[in-house]
């Protein structure tokens, strides 16, 4: 592990939020607090990601991100990093096999908004993703249906799992909760010209 990197102890779970961030907002705050409660995390660390591929414009510079993100997101278990860069990944199953390979006996939860769900077939080497680690799914404003019926949900129905013990799962796990919803958006918030 490197200087500056998040600590996580061997034994440990760690539900990973990726994201732009751009920007972050109380709805990222929300199911990360959420998280922690529901899946029996230790730490979440947001990954703020250098770019997007499924996005056409490039975020916000990623120290902006980062920093806006540290000045909202304050809980002693959550990390804020730009690791992905520092791991020079672009795609999230590169940066999970990354983890694994530099957190040796650290337990990873990929955690994800339904509306990532509903289009997770579209990232590259999904299934991959689902093989490597469990996933977190917490439900978002409109998204509830077109989650559970998206070719991924579909593809693993029989590994999905009660979210307590999904952190000490073995993968390829998932669940699906529900939560108390927070309706917002860093697309809007940028179309609002609030960042």
């Amino acid at each position: 592990m490197r200087s500056g990197w998040p600590m996580a102890g061997t034994g440990q779970t760690v539900g990973l939020l990726g994201g732009s961030f751009d920007p972050a907002h109380g709805g990222h705050v929300h199911i990360t607090r959420q998280a922690l409660a529901r899946f029996g995390l230790d730490w979440v660390w947001w990954l703020v990601s250098p770019g997007n591929p499924l996005k056409p414009n490039p975020p916000a510079p990623l120290a902006l991100r980062c920093a806006r993100a540290r000045a909202l997101m304050r809980h002693p278990r959550v990390r804020i990093t730009g690791i992905e860069a520092e791991l020079g990944t672009r795609y999230t199953a590169e940066t999970v096999a990354g983890l694994r390979r530099c957190y040796p006996g650290v337990r990873f939860v990929w955690l994800m908004g339904a509306d990532n769900l509903a289009q997770f077939h579209r990232w590259d080497r999904w299934d991959e993703i689902m093989a490597q680690v469990p996933v977190g799914v917490l439900a978002r404003p409109g998204q509830r249906l077109a989650a559970l019926r998206a070719p991924a949900a579909q593809r693993f129905a029989g590994a999905r799992r009660g979210a307590a013990g999904l952190g000490r799962a073995q993968a390829p796990a998932w669940a699906f909760v529900n939560v108390p919803l927070v309706d917002l958006s860093s697309s809007e918030i940028r179309a609002r010209g609030d960042w």
